[in-house]
């Protein structure tokens, strides 16, 4: 028998909320700073494969090479060890809509970067993270001869990006920030479609591009740009940057699940980091550009998936994520950034 996930989501057994600490939750005392229950009880020390098969929607970028361990948990069977099915769903669009999708329960869960999700989980969208996926992914590039070699020298300067509320945009402007630039006054962004980014440089139009991968590792690559920052530079060096979002019912009324997709989750991202060249044989059938393995992989290693955080060590990222997006003025000055971690980073692994 193949369980839904919604199977009595509205009335979970005492016996179930006992067993994972959560007796509270019969009692219906979900707090404004603990909206998934979950925060007072233990954490899940092992995570044993459900006892009846269970579908869950997991929405992924499939052209996301940083999301290539979904297909790795897909094909090796991670998710099947747990005794879940996984329907993967395809979303293409920006992340902010996927995070609305899992809100309104049009997904279980799904990946996407923390920078564009802090905000409307701050308005209150329903959703816990649970897993800090890896670091990494975010670049800024710009021709070797635009005198651009470190991030103040974007003073004055026009850079592309997606659009005016791309994480990236927003990971750079705070780079600007804290080193006393205006991001808003002091450096244009203009808004392009990622496979234009090298013509637009090309053209003048732009000084430097700031952009995700495989994007802007093919631009790199292709048209000799100069790597000015990334993601992975100064303190940011050992933070998160994609995580896992699952929908705040299935924390509250299936901790089981939301355990078992998390575990799996951790599980494919250890064994990508790995076994990058293996990963990227994997995800190269999903990339519609087609492109070379050998490339994902090296993409893939430049990435630090084995950088996979849960509990205090991913509420850690996100409270720093939350003070720094108040240096922009994308969160709220008065948000406390650590209780606004607990309120959406769960426990629910060790």
């Amino acid at each position: 028998m193949v369980r839904p996930i919604f199977e009595n989501a509205g009335n979970p057994s005492r016996r179930r909320l006992l067993q994972f600490g959560g007796g509270a939750l019969g009692l219906g005392a979900l707090s404004a700073v603990d909206p998934f229950g979950l925060l007072s009880q233990p954490a899940i020390a092992q995570v044993a494969p459900l006892k009846e098969r269970t579908v869950v929607k997991l929405a992924w970028g499939q052209t996301a090479v940083c999301q290539s361990p979904i297909s790795v948990a897909l094909k090796r069977g991670f998710f099947d060890q747990y005794n879940l099915t996984v329907e993967p769903v395809n979303f293409s669009g920006p992340t902010d809509q996927l995070l609305q999708a899992i809100a309104t329960g049009h997904a279980d869960g799904g990946i996407g970067m923390a920078l564009r999700w802090l905000k409307p989980l701050e308005q209150g969208f329903d959703v816990a993270l649970t897993v800090g996926t890896h670091g990494g992914c975010m670049r800024l590039l710009a021709a070797p001869t635009a005198g651009i070699e470190k991030i103040e020298d974007l003073r004055g300067k026009k850079v592309a990006v997606t659009d005016q509320a791309s994480p990236v945009r927003n990971f750079f402007a705070i780079r600007l920030a804290e080193i006393g630039i205006d991001p808003d006054k002091e450096v244009e962004w203009l808004q392009y479609p990622q496979d234009l980014f090298g013509e637009a440089l090309k053209k003048g139009e732009v000084h430097a591009l700031a952009g995700d991968d495989p994007h802007l590792y093919l631009i790199r690559e292709r048209d000799k740009l100069k790597e000015v920052a990334t993601n992975l530079d100064g303190v940011y060096k050992a933070s998160t940057c994609c995580v896992l979002g699952l929908r705040g019912s299935l924390l509250r009324h299936q901790p089981d699940v939301a355990a078992a997709v998390t575990r799996a989750i951790v599980e494919a991202q250890a064994w990508t980091a790995a076994n990058p060249d293996a990963s990227a044989e994997i995800f190269a059938p999903f990339v519609p550009a087609k492109v070379p393995a050998d490339t994902l992989a090296t993409i893939l290693r430049s990435h630090t998936h084995d950088h996979h955080s849960t509990g205090d060590a991913l509420r850690k990222d996100i409270a720093l994520f939350t003070d720094k997006l108040k240096t922009i003025n994308v969160i709220r000055q008065n948000t406390n950034a650590e209780a606004f971690a607990k309120k959406v980073v769960p426990d629910v692994l060790i």
